[in-house]
């Protein structure tokens, strides 16, 4: 295990790694339950999914794992899969089958990226100011995620964000809300007495605090309005549904579909998943500082290839695009550094076949606390930015503003990457952007006017 995965070298031990392992998980576990749910409105049974993303998670974790040695989780992304139901399947009106066969041949050509260094080309390029940038739009993203799954964020539609009302709603979103903060109280603390699980520890205190308030009645479960019972229930898994999702990807029917509408699906799913790859793995990178003087991340090709490989073998298990975590964080945040804690991870993934309702049951606000502290220690990266340059600030400022705003990563790098082409051209110092990023920014452009 020392040789292996060079736990001394990192400057961490097994335990940390285990503890972190735990952690990731804990913070993606939600998965379990929105992947099934999203993608039985294109059509495909809940507990296929439910099974597909368990595998499609354990191997490509595992391959992070084995093949780049770094403390990084796969799964099926949030977003990628909205884009698959709701527009692919349901707008558009593809069967389920031919949104999958996009998604393995996107998993096909990242391969052959990978292999050629061209996605690992892509973040070489990608300057320090927006890898800093980046970082802390992760870390307010994130944030923004664990605000609205502990309800403290809600919608309105006068500003369409605002605080809960927490008297109209409190035995449903207004209890959810204060347990989060409580859980982030309790995360803070334990982490200023420097408790390394201090992350997970909030998670399990504040679930077992909402346990308490649905026993006590504080908290009123509301199946209708989205909130569950907080007990852990005992189930069995149907195993043969799995047979309902895969290889189905082989058996896609492509008559009546357009050559012109397949691609640009397919280019919808690459732009995303390309983008919201490089950025994951540069903000946690940088978070765990990992990247190099040259700030450039070691071993970037195989992971990019672990990625790449783990797309096209969840679309063969039957789900959408699998990619690397923004989540993976909060593994970093409590330790982890090596390859040793995906392991964990991806296990903890296989075995949630199998105690699926248990894990489910974790509610939003359980891991909220984890997503708010992960994000404050990311936002971090600001104050290594040059704010007295301003063709270096405004696009790492655009970059980090634009992820929680606009509710996507790849946006953000979008941005960053327009905005950072055009200052330093109009600025005439257009000898700091390399040809890449003319390239890229000419690309995003495109994205936008045609996509």
């Amino acid at each position: 295990m020392e040789k292996f995965f060079k736990l001394k070298e990192n400057g961490t031990n097994a335990k940390t790694e285990v503890i972190a392992g735990v952690t990731t998980f804990m913070t993606m576990a939600y998965i379990l339950a929105v992947n099934p749910s999203i993608l039985s409105a294109a059509g495909i049974d809940p507990t296929a999914a439910l099974i597909a993303t368990c595998l499609a998670s354990f191997v490509g974790t595992l391959l992070m794992a084995f093949m780049a040695n770094y403390p990084f989780a796969l799964a099926p992304g949030m977003g990628l899969n909205a884009y698959f139901a709701y527009t692919v399947c349901l707008t558009m009106g593809y069967d389920w089958k031919i949104a999958l066969a996009a998604v393995a041949v996107e998993g096909i050509i990242f391969i052959i990226l990978s292999l050629t260094n061209v996605r690992e080309a892509i973040f070489n390029a990608v300057p320090s100011t927006l890898k800093k940038g980046v970082s802390a739009g992760i870390g307010l993203f994130i944030a923004f995620i664990g605000l609205q799954g502990s309800h403290l964020v809600v919608n309105n539609n006068a500003t369409l964000v605002s605080y809960v009302h927490f008297s109209t709603a409190f035995h449903t979103e207004g209890i959810c809300a204060i347990l989060a903060l409580v859980g982030l109280f309790v995360t803070t603390i334990l982490y200023t007495k420097r408790i390394r699980a201090a992350i997970l520890l909030g998670i399990l205190i504040t679930w077992i605090l909402g346990i308490i308030c649905q026993a006590l009645g504080f908290y009123t479960v509301t199946p209708e309005a989205g909130f569950y019972s907080l007990y852990p229930s005992f189930g069995v898994t149907d195993f043969s549904k799995f047979g309902e999702t895969f290889g189905q990807v082989f058996n896609a029917d492509f008559s009546g579909v357009s050559i012109s509408n397949f691609i640009v699906v397919l280019l919808a799913f690459l732009f995303v998943d390309m983008f919201d790859t490089i950025g994951t793995l540069v903000g946690v990178a940088t978070k765990a500082k990992m990247l190099d003087k040259n700030e450039k991340l070691p071993r970037i090709k195989p992971a990019l290839l672990a990625d790449a490989i783990a797309t096209l073998v969840g679309a063969i298990f039957g789900t959408s695009t699998t990619t690397t975590y923004v989540e993976s964080s909060a593994g970093v945040g409590a330790g982890a550094r090596t390859g040793l804690a995906s392991v964990v991870t991806g296990i903890l993934f296989l075995l949630a076949i199998f105690f699926a309702p248990i894990f489910t049951a974790i509610p939003g606000f359980a891991t909220a606390p984890a997503l708010i502290f992960v994000g404050f220690f990311m936002v971090s990266a600001v104050k290594d930015i040059d704010f007295h340059d301003k063709t270096e600030a405004v696009p790492a400022f655009l970059c980090f503003l634009a992820m929680p705003l606009m509710y996507s990563i790849s946006e953000g790098i979008a941005i960053g990457v327009i905005s950072y082409v055009i200052l330093n051209l109009c600025t005439k110092q257009a000898k700091k952007v390399t040809p890449l990023m003319y390239i890229l920014a000419v690309l995003f452009v495109c994205k936008y006017v045609f996509l």
